[in-house]
């Protein structure tokens, strides 16, 4: 294809440019420094500050034995009876924790819902679901969201997230993934802050120990 002799003297600027920058005139400016920083601890630490810096609550567990002894503890403390869960999976635990009911007709009236996700996040403390696995409003119209981890979900950054869901499903993603980044949250009124508003007031993540 011939390219224009205008189009031509285009590529050449840019061709050039490109071979001698100009050297930047603020070098300490903002956005000549990544944004994005190396990882510098482990995953599980970096995620749990990140989490609780945003006002989430955090629990390790060693394993799932000890995931249902501190679970059962959060309910019977926060008196939390009509627990909403549509993963079988879960149903074990869960049921460790009786006289609790699980319910999966009543999310608008749950005290809690508890739901898995596809992965964490440990930059920014955000936990990746999907409706593959939870649905589209689980996490979102539930006062309380409840999500168990395990060690080995979590990634570093959003884009090993996003690559290793592609890989999982095969190319075919789910119709939603959601990014919840601690419970919402709002300052359009005033600008103050004000939590739970649009979604969970808490959100309690429970990791437990793959190793």
């Amino acid at each position: 294809m011939k390219v224009s002799s205008s189009k031509e003297n285009i590529l050449k600027k840019i061709r050039q440019a490109l071979s001698n920058p100009v050297p930047v005139p603020f070098p300490k400016s903002e956005g000549n420094n990544s944004v994005f920083q190396p990882q510098t601890d482990d995953l599980e630490v970096q995620f749990a500050e990140e989490f609780t810096r945003l006002l989430g609550k955090f629990a390790f567990c060693v394993n799932e034995a000890d995931l249902t002894r501190q679970l059962e503890q959060l309910l019977t403390e926060k008196k939390w009876e009509n627990i909403y869960c549509n993963e079988e999976k879960l149903f074990h635990i869960i049921s460790h924790s009786a006289p609790y009911q699980i319910d999966k007709s009543t999310l608008a009236d749950c005290d809690a819902s508890i739901t898995t996700c596809e992965y964490l996040i440990a930059r920014t403390g955000t936990i990746v679901m999907s409706t593959a696995q939870t649905g589209r409003s689980v996490s979102v119209y539930a006062p309380v969201h409840i999500c168990i981890a395990y060690s080995d979900q979590l990634v570093y950054d959003i884009k090993e997230a996003l690559q290793l869901l592609k890989e999982k499903y095969e190319g075919n993603i789910p119709s939603s993934i959601t990014f919840a980044t601690g419970p919402s949250r709002t300052a359009d009124i005033e600008k103050t802050l004000v939590v739970g508003v649009h979604g969970p007031k808490e959100v309690y993540l429970f990791l437990v120990d793959k190793a």
